[in-house]
């Protein structure tokens, strides 16, 4: 096989790869969102679709060290959308923004699979310094409206967070929580309220 055959192989997997991951995308909103009613809508004109999209490229661009577009597609994807996701931050596949607007995803984020934030969720850090410094959010986590998930914590899988909770310390898989500061009102497979005092 020639080098140039090679390239255009290499090229058609990658955009096989990028087709399969957008169709996921699609096929995750139109299943978790009632009021999607085709793909198409969903690709057209849903901002956290357009904005888990861009930050593909601009995630991968850092990744390749080209911070400057990086980051210029990042702000200019942010004045489309009113969605902040820093390009170093780390994306799991079908990630479903839903209404988007208000909603910052910082640097040393993590986010799982199959993750739900509605808007004006923060997933910020609490300290100016070096290294790990924004949260780390498990697979099928819902975050609820205005939530602020702030420091270098984990939020365990299957966890929802309640609407405007302030969590500032690490929860276990199956949590539930809920105020100012975030409480878990409720753990475990049965996710029962917990009554104690």
């Amino acid at each position: 096989m020639s080098a140039k055959a090679g390239v255009l192989s290499s090229l058609r997997r990658r955009a096989k790869e990028v087709l399969d991951a957008a169709r996921s995308d699609l096929q995750s909103v139109t299943e978790r969102d009632p009021a999607a009613r085709r793909p198409v809508e969903v690709a057209l004109l849903y901002p956290g679709v357009h904005a888990v999209w861009a930050h593909r490229v601009s995630h991968a661009l850092w990744n390749r060290g080209a911070y400057f577009p990086a980051r210029a597609l990042s702000q200019a994807t942010r004045f489309w959308t009113n969605i902040e996701i820093h390009p170093a931050a780390e994306l799991g596949p079908r990630l479903f923004i839903d209404h988007g607007a208000g909603v910052v995803i910082g640097e040393t984020a993590v986010v799982g699979s199959d993750v739900t934030i509605y808007h004006g969720v923060t997933l910020g850090g609490t300290s100016l310094g070096h290294g790990k410094r924004h949260p780390t959010i498990g697979d099928r986590v819902t975050v609820g409206a205005g939530a602020k998930v702030l420091g270098d914590l984990n939020v365990g899988d299957d966890s929802r967070i309640g609407a405007n909770a302030v969590l500032v310390r690490s929860v276990h898989d199956h949590s539930v929580v809920v105020g100012v500061p975030g409480q878990v009102i409720a753990h475990g497979t049965s996710a029962q309220p917990d009554t104690r005092p």
